[in-house]
């Protein structure tokens, strides 16, 4: 790792190992972004929806009147289950 240093004239990297210096003559930046991962879907993605059952409710969207819809325990047992809905005309996704 090098380190930053203040030189004669100017700043200058120095090796801490070995007698490695590089002078710094002009403002340098450098930014790198790491590289995202993909994740995967955890309620299931569009697979969750192929076997989901159909009830008539209406879309806050498109008001549609018609959706699917799957039901999970997303909290303690004592609390009662969550209900997804996804709207079968332009497929937006609430719960209730």
């Amino acid at each position: 790792l090098l380190r930053l240093e203040l030189g004669d004239r100017c700043y200058r990297f120095a090796c801490s190992s070995c007698p490695y210096i590089y002078n710094v003559l002009c403002a340098m930046e450098q930014t790198k972004y790491p590289q995202l991962k993909e994740i995967d879907d955890i309620l299931g993605g569009e697979d969750a929806w192929k076997n989901a059952a159909t009830t008539e409710e209406r879309c806050p969207e498109c008001s549609h009147m018609q959706c699917y819809f799957v039901q999970m325990q997303t909290r303690s047992a004592d609390e009662p289950m969550t209900t997804k809905y996804r709207c079968a005309k332009c497929a937006f996704v609430w719960k209730d």
